[in-house]
């Protein structure tokens, strides 16, 4: 072989390794960089199944912070945004539970923009080597029906220290007036006036209490509002003859709701005795009855002093009142109200107002319409 050949087939073999050690060295780099598989945790088998059926917001997060699982009570809380925890500190108390492993309970301030803040309870516990449950209930309702209830204990506690004490007040000037009559029979008087009022309180709160119970109607049975609207009337027929006020009453004949009878006469009672304590003398309260399809409507007119618009939303609150010292006058209790909104929403109907301040209000409680056998006959032919 000729010394050219040879330097010839020497570049070659040289060229073809040098090339192999470069693709070599391609393929080691690429590999090097090339990020293997990563090992995602894996959701353990029939969690997913609970977590679907629970109630409470359950929430199951792998070691990076990535929710792995929710259930849809906390979407619709709001737990989770896309693949994160949307409450800081829910996600710090997952991270604490991840670090030492111990179960931890406590409460928290949910917030959400548009919303009203929640109260919830989490409890969070490690599942598994590598991701944490967390559990949250609503706590709402039950808070805010224990600051109702608070708040009914005190206002009852204050409202029955008003005519309790006033008799006792009274029954002591009674005693050290033993020698007058006349003032004997101006106190006997406010005695009695005290004594009815604390009577109306202790009655109304008993029926607020019972109405507040949700319990189911007993028996419920077809209810005559002409002769609801009656009673209704000649409870306030006194009061409103010492003020020279008329009570009209119009509209449907014959109309009949499906319930309590006691119950929806107590309501058509408060929504009257209202209109006559807050209307002036020789005034006009009109009580008119009509259909609309499957609810009767019936509706308390009055020109009285008109409920400010800014209050009107919470004239349906125990004890609020929208002129204490008028119902200080009139013994009004401040519960009437309260109590119509209950009836019908034990009865499945609504109660409605519309009022401008200085001419007078409008409150209408709308029942289930009574369909008699005979109607119903007479529409299935």
């Amino acid at each position: 072989m000729d010394p050219t050949t040879q330097a010839f087939l020497a570049a070659l073999i040289g060229a073809v390794v040098a090339g192999g050690a470069v693709l070599a060295w391609h393929v080691s780099d690429r590999q090097q960089h090339t990020a293997g598989p990563v090992e995602e945790p894996v959701v353990p088998v029939g969690v997913a199944t609970v977590l679907s059926v629970l109630r409470s917001s359950a929430v199951l997060v792998d070691d990076s912070d990535v929710v792995l699982k929710a259930s849809a009570p906390a979407y619709a809380m709001g737990l989770v945004r896309g693949t994160s925890l949307a409450s800081e500190e829910l996600a710090e108390l997952v991270r604490q539970v991840r670090r030492d492993g111990q179960i931890r309970e406590t409460e928290l301030l949910m917030s959400r923009a548009g919303t009203s803040a929640r109260h919830v309870t989490a409890r969070v516990a490690p599942l598994g080597a590598r991701m944490v449950l967390a559990l949250v209930e609503d706590r709402t309702r039950e808070r805010r029906v224990e600051a109702v209830r608070r708040d009914f204990v005190a206002n009852v506690s204050h409202e029955l220290k008003t005519p309790v004490g006033a008799i006792r007040l009274l029954a002591e000037a009674v005693h050290d007036a033993a020698e007058d009559p006349e003032a004997v029979k101006r106190f006997s008087d406010r005695m009695l006036t005290e004594s009815d009022r604390l009577s109306r309180l202790v009655q109304q709160v008993i029926e607020l209490s019972r109405l507040q119970g949700d319990e189911p109607l007993d028996a419920p049975m077809p209810v005559d509002v002409d002769e609801v609207i009656k009673i209704a009337v000649d409870t306030s027929a006194m009061d409103a003859d010492s003020k020279r006020i008329s009570i009209v009453s119009g509209g449907t004949p014959h109309l009949e709701v499906f319930g309590n009878e006691e119950q929806v006469t107590a309501a058509v009672a408060n929504l009257v005795a209202n209109a006559v304590s807050y209307s002036e003398c020789d005034a006009t309260v009109l009580v008119s009855t009509k259909s609309d399809g499957d609810m009767v409507e019936v509706s308390v007119v009055d020109q009285g002093i008109g409920i400010p618009a800014g209050e009107i939303d919470r004239i349906f609150e125990r004890f609020y009142r929208v002129d204490p010292a008028r119902h200080r006058s009139t013994g009004g209790t401040g519960l009437g109200l309260s109590i119509v909104k209950h009836v019908a929403a034990t009865h499945g109907g609504e109660v409605r107002v519309w009022s401008v301040e200085g001419q007078g209000s409008t409150f209408t409680l709308t029942l289930p319409r009574h369909i008699s056998a005979r109607e119903i006959q007479e529409a299935g032919r």
